[in-house]
């Protein structure tokens, strides 16, 4: 029941809890749907733990799917064809926004959007196609490119004009055991699941990161692996910076807080230059992916083992 509710597009992005005996495992729950899972009997500690994090995540969700009324020009150039419209805006939110169109206009193809919000003096420029036909010349634009400039500043003007939306909960402290240049692993007793897009905020002696990441590998109780989506140079020259004051002051306990941004339907592109991390030079991206069927107790004494080798560009905390 649960596989064939996620065939409904409106449930593609919907947090799911699984409650089940204990004799029902946490992989076949996991390849069904489930986000979240709870053993029965089901006791507060446990469920306060779980929904401590589901909370979090379910408020990143509704707030990207807020909707603010406002009328707004819109310039779209067609990126199938020479077609050139000037629209205005019914609503917009941080997946899209709906417009009005020229009578007889058909919609399809994809575009290229070019619009100002309200109180600001920069155009924001975004990738978007055609979601959906309403009554009327009315229709829904999902937004497909966008760099994460271009993503903050749209957050920020919806975050301040629309009050109604719940403040997010404050991000969740955790224990960095395992870093490398393409991801972490954390220790929390409320991981977020598969597919959670998070933010990072690591610090240690002084010199402080701020990385984004998804996450790949998740145990509940336990933690969770992340890799890494940004990796710019000046992300990546960030990260060798923190590895190096980690590498030269063992004793210091970095301190790291993780806040949950929504989860991830499927990979965006960006106008930012990556440079790719290479699974042969990165040991800890290699086990996220690869990891698939591990036990939680195969899996960490993997990473120990992995702590034992001399691995350029990863270090233990």
């Amino acid at each position: 029941m649960l596989r064939s509710a996620r065939c409904a597009p409106c449930n593609k992005r919907a947090v799911a809890v699984a409650i089940l005996d204990h004799e029902m495992g946490l992989r076949s729950a996991f390849d069904i749907g489930a986000h979240f899972i709870l053993y029965k009997p089901v006791s507060p500690e446990r469920a306060r733990s779980s929904f401590r994090a589901a909370r979090a995540l379910m408020k990143k969700e509704r707030r990207r799917n807020v909707r603010v009324s406002v009328r707004i020009a819109v310039e779209m150039s067609g990126r199938d064809s020479k077609a050139q419209l000037k629209v205005n805006t019914t609503d917009i939110g941080e997946g899209g926004l709906a417009v009005t169109l020229p009578k007889r206009t058909k919609p399809h193809g994809r575009w290229q959007l070019s619009f100002t919000l309200p109180g600001t003096t920069t155009a924001l420029e975004l990738g978007a196609e055609f979601a959906w036909e309403g009554t009327g010349a009315q229709v829904g634009l999902r937004f497909t490119e966008h760099s994460r400039e271009v993503a903050r500043q749209l957050r920020e003007w919806l975050s301040r004009n629309s009050p109604e939306v719940e403040k997010d909960d404050p991000p969740l402290q955790c224990q960095l055991t395992d870093l490398s240049l393409g991801g972490c692993y954390l220790e929390i007793a409320s991981p977020f699941p598969v597919s959670s897009r998070v933010t990072l905020s690591m610090s240690a002696a002084g010199v402080e990161v701020r990385v984004e990441g998804v996450v790949r590998v998740m145990y509940p109780d336990q933690g969770m692996g992340v890799e890494f989506t940004q990796r710019t140079p000046e992300h990546r020259a960030m990260l060798e910076k923190f590895l190096t004051v980690l590498t030269e002051n063992r004793q210091i306990l970095p301190e790291l807080l993780v806040e949950p941004e929504g989860l991830e339907s499927e990979p965006t592109e960006t106008s930012e230059k990556s440079l790719p991390v290479s699974d042969e030079d990165d040991a800890l991206l290699k086990l996220f992916r690869e990891q698939s069927g591990l036990t939680a107790d195969s899996f960490l004494a993997e990473l120990r083992r992995q702590r034992g080798l001399t691995a350029a560009g990863a270090v233990s905390a």
